[in-house]
């Protein structure tokens, strides 16, 4: 097992040191790192919690429950198994239970949040042109009819307007709430035309409409070509996991697995399977487009 552990660690590095030298990539990533705005992992944990909808979270909780399932997990890895790294290997897999799902949710709602931007982009633009109505007041509006995952964000935000008339912090209230590129983008939009007037609201909120429609459907095209792409990414936990339950089943099989040469093509194999999941879905993954004016305060400064 040491041979093992050793030659996957060898492995490991040769692998850093070539993408290192060749292709000039960094960090711990099997692939070249995003560029973007320096974030720090605390600031960067908690806005994750927000757009997964689970502002009142900490990151400190959540990390409970993450260390919960890997015990849970390496207790139920033994109990099949019958070996420490296996055990230890199935518990780390079930530990990215909360993270995984947790993900989906922050895709959904970002997702959901994009689909409903252009249209009420669209009705800001109306109320402050046609209707009369002045920036804030038609924010707020419109964000009341707004879908139901962006209301409380929306509701704080006219509370801050309320109690400081300040619109530049009620926009920081509602950014940070929100935590979404295009409402960091609208709301800079919104600011600069609260504060300096003009009639070119109207145009501005026409193009940015028109390109929020644009993304939205690019991306709601490129998941569709991926559905058969991402129903057969299944199928590289299912057929393993599914020959191993059989393997077990039939004759002594399972005390195959308590051998030490079992024990590593265990590993191995979950290894492999990992491997080939994170993979794909790297390979799957769309770009995310970064936050442009995230969380500024009223003195200009970033948080």
């Amino acid at each position: 097992m040491s041979e093992l552990a050793l030659a996957l660690v060898g492995g490991l590095g040769v692998f850093y040191l070539y993408t290192a030298a060749t292709h000039r990539w960094s960090g711990w990533r099997l692939g070249p790192a995003t560029t973007g705005p320096a974030t720090s992992s605390p600031r960067r944990s908690a806005q994750w919690l927000v757009q997964a909808g689970l502002r009142d979270v900490r990151p400190a909780q959540f990390l409970a429950a993450v260390l919960s399932l890997l015990a849970v997990g390496s207790l139920v890895g033994f109990a099949i198994f019958g070996g420490l790294i296996p055990a230890l290997v199935v518990g780390a897999v079930l530990a990215t239970a909360p993270v995984a799902a947790h993900r989906t949710r922050r895709r959904r709602n970002l997702a959901e949040a994009q689909e409903a931007w252009p249209r009420m982009i669209e009705e800001i633009r109306v109320m402050t042109g046609s209707a009369g109505r002045s920036v804030p007041q038609a924010l707020f509006e419109v964000g009341r009819r707004g879908p139901a995952e962006l209301r409380p964000a929306f509701a704080a935000a006219q509370r801050e307007w309320l109690l400081s008339t300040d619109f530049d912090r009620t926009l920081d209230a509602l950014k940070q709430r929100l935590a979404d590129h295009t409402a960091d983008i609208v709301c800079e939009t919104l600011l600069v035309a609260h504060q300096l007037g003009g009639t070119d609201l109207d145009r501005r909120l026409a193009a940015l409409a028109e390109d929020r429609v644009s993304d939205t459907q690019g991306r709601k095209d490129a998941v569709a070509r991926q559905a058969g792409a991402r129903f057969a990414r299944w199928f590289t936990v299912l057929v393993p996991v599914g020959m191993a339950l059989v393997g077990m089943s039939i004759g002594d099989g399972r005390a195959a697995y308590a051998t030490s040469y079992g024990q590593a093509l265990v590993v191995v194999a979950l290894v492999v399977i990992i491997a080939c999941w994170l993979a794909a879905t790297h390979v799957m993954a769309l770009p995310e487009e970064q936050r442009v004016f995230p969380e500024v305060s009223t003195q200009g400064e970033q948080r």
